[in-house]
């Protein structure tokens, strides 16, 4: 179920899907770097402005899905425009970032996104530009990235199914909204 805050800016409310921290797996596989399982951790927060922040840390995980070490870091802010437009600032922690323009796709929570700017540091790895596909799909958040680099055409480097974490604050929250329970709380569930 989507919930949206009452303190989120009106604008973003057909971003609301993405909001929370999201946590799962995924993989990761690109000409010339480490093939690798990666556990990711994704936050999705808003402060009323007309933006919502982003911030995402993923890293190796082993056979036994523990975890090796860091991979990428990554952060940004989302906005979306009357027409479904979306755009999003990127900083990525290799020394990138990216201005990415996209759309919300009409009647269901799907984003698909471009690079139109990239700029990169001396110390980061080649890099040209990218696309990826976000979906809220049965109450997970999927995601796709592809990339190119001057040696490698677009193509797909990383894919991830994530979970939304339930706070202990979201369960207050809940628990909160719920009906009056009658005394035995069986007959709730009538």
């Amino acid at each position: 179920m989507i919930e949206i805050p009452s303190d989120l800016n009106p604008d973003l409310v057909p971003l609301a899907f993405l909001l929370g921290t999201w946590e799962g797996a995924g993989v990761s596989d690109f000409p010339g770097a480490e093939k690798c399982n990666f556990g990711q951790s994704v936050t999705f927060s808003h402060d009323g402005r007309d933006f919502i922040e982003y911030h995402s840390h993923s890293w190796v995980l082993d056979a036994d899905g523990n975890q090796v070490r860091p991979l990428e870091s990554e952060s940004g802010y989302w906005r979306i425009d009357k027409d479904r437009k979306v755009e999003v600032v990127m900083v990525r922690d290799q020394g990138i970032v990216e201005v990415w323009y996209g759309e919300l796709a009409d009647q269901k929570p799907q984003i698909d996104l471009a690079t139109d700017a990239v700029a990169r540091t001396a110390a980061s790895g080649p890099y040209s530009g990218g696309k990826r596909l976000y979906g809220y799909v049965k109450s997970d958040l999927m995601w796709v990235g592809e990339k190119s680099t001057p040696e490698v055409p677009l193509r797909p480097y990383m894919s991830a199914h994530l979970k939304k974490v339930v706070t202990p604050e979201a369960v207050a929250e809940m628990a909160r909204n719920l009906p009056d329970m009658p005394d035995d709380g069986i007959a709730f569930f009538r």
